[in-house]
């Protein structure tokens, strides 16, 4: 029996099949450069290891967020009340554990499960509205971002709820919300044995079924890159000190969150059958109809799984801050569309993918943080946002334009 020999893929098509996710983090680096240079008077600058930590917190829930709406836009929607929806449920979960009178004084771990409820329902509600009764998404959403942000003022009375309870605060980051030098060893080694391990035995299954493999030096050179980044982002986690003990605080638990909500949403949608509906629907909903595919089912779903994410980072978003204001999440839905759209998710539908996302995410909050260490005034920096997403909105349907 003859041996199957496999397929040698060109160095140039693996780069140009990867192109889009090699100029994210080029556009990533760069930007990371010029703000280091333009910082270097403050004390350590952009790329100090306190501001590093402190960026990985904030990029949090965007990357939260932002992998939910890939799903949403994908499937031809989109979703303007995840900001207020965040404020809403954050706003809650304070009002349920704060303490009485400001609270009713309830178990942080009860009022993060009902803050998560209340974020799905919502967002069922929302993809009732849009799949059932044909609403259009653009609408139901805009609704919800006036309804949600004006009850989170209603049910506070315009005032500020806090403080929160010390377990709650662990999820935001905090003097507590990290695991310490020990763990984040064991986490990073762990994830990049792991994340070595799926990408030489995807060549070998590759080879042994005679499908196209990169060539060896680009395995090669993915390992050593992988290898600095897992070292780079480990370092500077640990380099952090914490102010009562010294040591280096290690990953905050947010980050954690965030990675963990990333990668479930990658394999939802690259390795179920829920995932393929998303992406059929929102090639061609009609041929997806005919095919069988749930149609309306699935966008109920998309939009309940949205509202949860909502929920969860309205969670993260409140320990951070401990004390949680009625305009907590206020035009962060432009922030976490900008991101997706920037990550390469086309907003005609059909298109998008989760790393990506997480990489516009990560390039939206540096853009943000580095504009705040420069001082730039909150006008400027979403003036700033609003041309960042239309230069992105302009490249994407390019980009897909060319490819197709």
């Amino acid at each position: 029996m003859e041996r199957i020999r496999p397929v040698r893929q060109s160095a140039r098509e693996e780069v140009g099949a990867h192109s889009q996710t090699l100029f994210l983090i080029l556009v990533l680096g760069v930007l990371w450069s010029i703000f280091h240079i333009l910082t270097l008077g403050q004390p350590g600058g952009f790329l100090s290891p306190q501001n590093l930590w402190n960026l990985s917190v904030q990029t949090a829930v965007v990357a939260i967020l932002v992998g939910g709406m890939v799903l949403v836009i994908v499937a031809r929607q989109i979703d303007l009340s995840v900001g207020s929806l965040l404020g809403f449920t954050g706003m809650a979960m304070a009002l349920l554990q704060a303490v009485p009178p400001i609270g009713q004084g309830w178990p942080w771990p009860l009022a993060l499960l009902l803050g998560l409820i209340l974020g799905a329902g919502a967002g069922l509600l929302q993809g009732y509205l849009v799949a059932y009764l044909g609403a259009p998404s653009f609408i139901v959403t805009m609704a919800g971002l006036l309804v949600f942000r004006n009850a989170a003022y209603l049910i506070a009375e315009g005032r500020t709820i806090g403080p929160l309870q010390e377990g709650f605060l662990v999820l935001g980051g905090g003097l507590q919300g990290s695991i310490g030098p020990f763990w984040s060893w064991v986490v990073t080694l762990s994830a990049l044995a792991f994340t070595l391990g799926m990408v030489w035995r995807g060549r070998w299954l590759r080879q042994r079924h005679g499908l196209a493999v990169r060539p060896l030096w680009m395995d090669g050179a993915l390992s050593l890159f992988l290898v600095a980044a897992f070292g780079g982002f480990l370092w500077v986690m640990n380099s952090f000190p914490h102010p009562a003990t010294g040591q280096g605080r290690g990953i905050p638990v947010p980050v954690l969150v965030a990675v963990g909500v990333l990668i479930s949403l990658h394999w939802l949608s690259q390795r179920t059958r829920f995932g393929r509906y998303v992406y059929a629907i929102g090639g061609n909903p009609e041929a997806a109809m005919l095919a069988g595919i749930p149609v309306r089912q699935v966008q109920v779903l998309v939009f309940g799984l949205m509202g949860l994410l909502a929920g969860l980072a309205g969670a993260v978003q409140a320990a951070r801050l401990a004390f949680v204001p009625t305009g907590m999440g206020t035009l962060l839905e432009l922030y976490v569309i900008a991101a997706a759209v920037v990550g390469g998710t086309s907003l005609a539908g059909g298109s998008g993918s989760i790393l990506g996302a997480a990489l516009g995410a990560l390039i939206m909050s540096s853009l943000q943080n580095g504009l705040v260490l420069m001082g730039v005034p909150t006008e400027w920096q979403n003036l700033v946002l609003g041309v960042v997403l239309v230069i992105a909105a302009v490249w994407n349907a390019r980009f897909h334009r060319r490819r197709s």
